[in-house]
């Protein structure tokens, strides 16, 4: 951003301040906001995407009483913008609200009234990082259909490409826009694209029936097990366990130790402590609450390894058919 910093408004310099500060700290604040303020801030950080120095140095001398690391420069524009509002207001409400300030990507525009056969036609010849790019714009139950034609090699790849894949620049969208502009016409977006990762990949993967999936998660094991793991938690994580049937509920609850429970329970959704809560004994469900509010404020990260340990549990009893994930289905 070089304009000059005395010509902005008090919008625009709240939301070049938060630049600064990073995702995190702004998200924090950005909890405070009313949904009115949180869009109009959420509309400027879309539109600065880039503080300089000499911006920076005035913006610190005005919010010079908030504590921070000082930086030489910020990023900011749509995939700043979007990494803050979803520490502020979770992903749902984070990608609501950037529907409604920041563009739609161009790519989904193209191909939006194609089923997938069609999608898969036009992409047949196309690379897997291309083809992996392309479905990350789309709807999920449509790159769902798309994936089911491709061979299992190509499937593996897409996948693995998709979750691994980063926030793109507007020259790799030119670029894309332009190889497939033999197909359909449109305009090319600015900014910074959010392309794939771990999230989309999921989601597409939700889409599919349970051996396609369950054979691309073991296929991503071997191929990339950070990545396979990272995506499983995506795909099935600890809230999950409020969709199965109480008799499977049971048979992982059986399966674990009552202190893992009670700490994976106390950053639990409050659904989901119902779930396992229904299904004890009342004298059992008792001790376990109790355990629970005994616990001591705990980290984050031993939270999700005590969460991990109950997931762990319910994948093993699935594998063996003993119980569905899926809920039944």
């Amino acid at each position: 951003m070089t304009a000059n910093y005395s010509t902005l408004n008090r919008t625009q310099k709240l939301a070049a301040f938060l630049i600064l500060l990073g995702p995190d700290s702004a998200g924090e604040l950005l909890r405070h906001f009313s949904p009115t303020q949180l869009e109009a801030v959420a509309r400027e950080m879309v539109a600065i995407p880039y503080v300089d120095p000499s911006m920076r140095d005035s913006i610190l001398e005005e919010f010079s009483a908030v504590v921070f690391e000082g930086i030489q420069a910020a990023l900011g524009g749509s995939y700043f913008a979007q990494s803050s509002l979803e520490v502020a207001k979770g992903d749902y409400h984070a990608d609501k609200l950037m529907s409604r300030v920041a563009p739609r990507s161009p790519l989904d525009e193209g191909i939006a009234e194609m089923d997938g056969r069609q999608v898969f036609n036009l992409l047949r010849a196309e690379q897997m990082q291309t083809i992996a790019f392309i479905l990350s714009f789309m709807e999920p139950k449509k790159a769902g259909d798309v994936i089911r034609l491709l061979s299992p090699e190509q499937r593996e790849e897409v996948v693995e490409r998709l979750g691994t894949m980063e926030p793109t620049s507007r020259e790799w969208v030119k670029k894309v826009s332009s190889n497939l502009q033999r197909y359909f016409d449109r305009r090319t977006q600015q900014g910074i694209q959010k392309a794939g990762g771990v999230d989309a990949c999921a989601d597409i993967l939700n889409s599919l029936d349970k051996e396609t999936k369950n054979g691309l998660l073991a296929a991503m094991d071997v191929r990339n097990a950070n990545l396979g793991g990272q995506i499983r938690k995506r795909v099935f994580g600890f809230d999950d366990l409020a969709r199965l049937i109480p008799g499977d509920l049971q048979k992982v609850l059986k399966g674990v130790e009552i202190s893992d429970l009670a700490k994976a329970l106390k950053g639990a959704k409050p659904e989901t402590m119902a779930s396992f809560y229904k299904i004890m004994s009342k004298r059992q469900a008792a001790g376990v609450r109790e355990e629970v509010e005994m616990l001591p404020p705990q980290r984050a990260k031993d939270i999700e390894k005590a969460q991990d340990l109950v997931i762990s549990v319910a994948r093993k009893l699935d594998e063996s058919q003993e119980i569905s994930i899926d809920g039944g289905e």
